[in-house]
């Protein structure tokens, strides 16, 4: 029987990747008996409502400060099986400062950062990842044309620092994807629970809503993301088989 997750349908928008995401970390959280000692970080972005779906301990952060807040719940209850839950502007935007320390201090927690490329609650503007020549609502003649830089690369960034243990990025547009995703994560769970360290888990992810495309087109989106973003694993310490 499912515990984790709780009943019902999700109030994400049709095609969204959050909604896949969820039901990974649900069906892990189950397998691996982790419920009752679970501590999640509801964030600032579309997963804010994070509580309404879950079963277990949900703390609000205040806008990117997610992973000084899942520092100070692990130092205090190092007992407790903690998860940092993000979007790209919620991380890598208002939230870099904390991202990199964290990752930096090698704090034992697990990271899970959704990059769908854009910010999705306040209705598609640009995203730290959003990609080159994207065309997003802070960016109608597409990323790159009024000087806003390029996309932040966040494995590639975190697994450049000495402490974090575990690092990979993966989709969720296909069943290799989600395969692969499940993974990754159950990884990541083990580094935290065996005392490990930091881990860190990129997710590419669909938003068909704020991208404009149905959903079909999305899945390709995702694919085109990868040329930017590719899959695999950054930083491995664990020596994982």
């Amino acid at each position: 029987m499912k515990k984790a997750l709780r009943p019902g349908r999700m109030s994400y928008c049709p095609g969204c990747g959050h909604t896949i995401i969820h039901r990974i970390m649900g069906d892990l959280i189950d397998e691996m008996n982790l419920r009752e000692k679970t501590i999640g970080s509801a964030p600032v972005g579309c997963s804010v409502l994070l509580y309404n779906f879950f079963d277990f301990d949900i703390i609000e952060c205040a806008h990117g400060r997610v992973p000084a807040v899942m520092t100070a719940i692990k130092r205090l209850r190092p007992d407790k099986f903690v998860f940092a839950y993000q979007g790209d502007g919620d991380l890598a935007a208002i939230g870099t400062n904390e991202t990199i320390h964290a990752a930096n201090r090698g704090e034992n927690i697990s990271v899970i950062f959704v990059n769908n490329a854009v910010y999705g609650m306040t209705r598609g503007q640009m995203a730290p990842t959003t990609l080159p020549g994207q065309i997003t609502t802070t960016t109608p003649r597409g990323r790159g044309q009024g000087g806003e830089g390029s996309p932040m690369k966040m494995c590639e960034l975190i697994s450049t620092l000495e402490a974090p243990v575990y690092v990979e990025r993966t989709a969720v547009n296909n069943a290799e994807g989600i395969k692969k995703t499940r993974e990754a994560l159950k990884k990541s769970f083990l580094c935290q629970l065996e005392g490990r360290g930091y881990s860190f888990i990129e997710i590419l992810a669909m938003c068909p809503t704020n991208w404009k495309i149905s959903t079909k087109e999305s899945l390709q989106f995702v694919t085109k993301m990868e040329s930017y973003f590719p899959l695999g694993v950054f930083k491995d310490k664990r020596n994982f088989s």
